[in-house]
């Protein structure tokens, strides 16, 4: 009875681990949620005072489709300053979230049978929305490289129906973040064979240590003519469920997104418009300091607790806000290890057994993979993960006495 389009996706991975969450905890039981890709914080001011500002002013009419032009002039600024190249309010669509944005890019670039690249582990909408569009993903593997995929794998996947690579960084769910070098040769790659690349930046003010984040597009500047950079506020702001976010890219795409997101949502949230704006305008970059301090402090605390993992590599977590635990050893075949199966078996058994809710790599493309979330308070994230580790490391325990 139903499109046979629905045939083609499920409901997202993540959504389903979040709603696992709330299940056990409407149940009774006591749950260190893991699983979502939001950060638990207060406002930043200058965002509430501009939703304030524009509630008192009684503002609820409809703006352009694809955002005011005070807002695009603001967000094509910021453009230029973090690629180093001048971009105009004509390349910027304002879109309600960034899926918005990439179910957009999907829907005015694809045709049927078109084929677009995906590394995995991927973020869950990614193939969902190639799918929709009616063309293929193209999964390569990045398990072996630390989550970041070879030129040459990718180059082994082009065909003559390739029409676009998808590239995360920092990575949603790996954390990996994607050297110079490697950005480099992808775009090198695409022009070469007329492919556009989608470059999903959405973590790109969360990355650690020493590494950096890099647009593809002021790595090689002739790429820009065939790239969408795609980003939101949810991150950045812990914005994420006002749903504000906007692409970038060649004036004809983002006229074809204003025509269909007139047919789909039409303009995003005024108010979420006009606070993001205010930000933008009088923001001194306090508040972003500030989110991404308390996130190193979270991910140092979350690599010592996670250093005690027996059979599990410490994750390099060099972007985002997301531990990914690699249980390839942990689930090696033993006859008398008890998690002998798939992530999908750790993540309902830390849910049961330890409180703990976390998202299986199966949401990711990955069976051996669990995804953690530390954008929580540091005390849920130390209480959970030293359960966590509690459990996992009590699996190994019990393989060692049945030897």
């Amino acid at each position: 009875m139903l499109a046979q389009r629905t045939s083609l996706f499920k409901p997202s991975g993540t959504a389903a681990a979040r709603a696992a969450a709330r299940a056990a905890a409407d149940a009774g039981k006591e749950i260190t949620d893991l699983t979502a890709g939001e950060i638990w914080s207060d406002l930043a001011p200058t965002i509430r005072e501009g939703a304030i500002e524009a509630i008192d002013k009684g503002v609820n009419r409809y703006t352009e489709t694809v955002g005011m032009m005070e807002l695009r002039e603001a967000l094509a600024r910021k453009v230029s300053l973090d690629t180093g190249q001048i971009w105009k309010a004509e390349e910027v669509a304002v879109t309600s979230g960034a899926k918005q944005a990439l179910f957009n890019a999907a829907m005015v670039l694809l045709n049927p049978g078109d084929e677009v690249i995906v590394p995995a582990p991927y973020w869950t909408t990614f193939p969902a929305q190639v799918l929709i569009a009616g063309g293929t993903p193209i999964f390569v593997d990045t398990r072996s490289n630390d989550y970041v995929p070879r030129t040459e794998d990718i180059k082994t996947a082009v065909t003559e129906r390739t029409r676009a690579v998808v590239i995360s960084t920092p990575n949603n769910p790996t954390g990996a973040v994607y050297d110079v070098q490697t950005l480099k040769e992808i775009a090198e790659l695409a022009i070469n064979h007329n492919v556009w690349v989608i470059f999903d930046e959405c973590y790109g003010d969360f990355v650690h240590g020493h590494y950096n984040h890099y647009s593809i597009v002021s790595v090689v500047p002739e790429i820009r003519s065939r790239t969408l950079i795609v980003n939101s506020f949810s991150k950045s702001l812990a914005l994420a469920g006002w749903r504000i976010g906007y692409v970038a890219g060649p004036t004809e795409v983002i006229d074809a997104a204003r025509a269909l997101q007139s047919h789909t949502t039409s303009n995003p949230n005024v108010i979420a418009q006009h606070a993001v704006l205010t930000h933008l305008q009088r923001g001194d970059s306090g508040y972003e300091r500030e989110l991404r301090s308390r996130l190193t402090s979270a991910r140092q605390m979350g690599l010592e607790i996670l250093s005690y993992l027996k059979r599990i590599p410490v994750p390099k977590a060099q972007g985002s806000f997301y531990f990914y635990l690699d249980l390839t050893n942990l689930l090696a075949p033993e006859t008398s290890n008890p998690m002998t199966g798939d992530a999908d078996t750790v993540v309902h058994s830390l849910l049961a057994e330890a409180g703990v809710a976390t998202v299986s790599g199966s949401a990711f493309g990955d069976p051996a993979g669990i995804r953690l979330s530390y954008g929580v308070s540091l005390e849920r994230l130390e209480a959970g993960l030293g359960r966590l580790v509690g459990i996992l490391n009590g699996w190994e325990q019990h393989v060692a006495s049945q030897r």
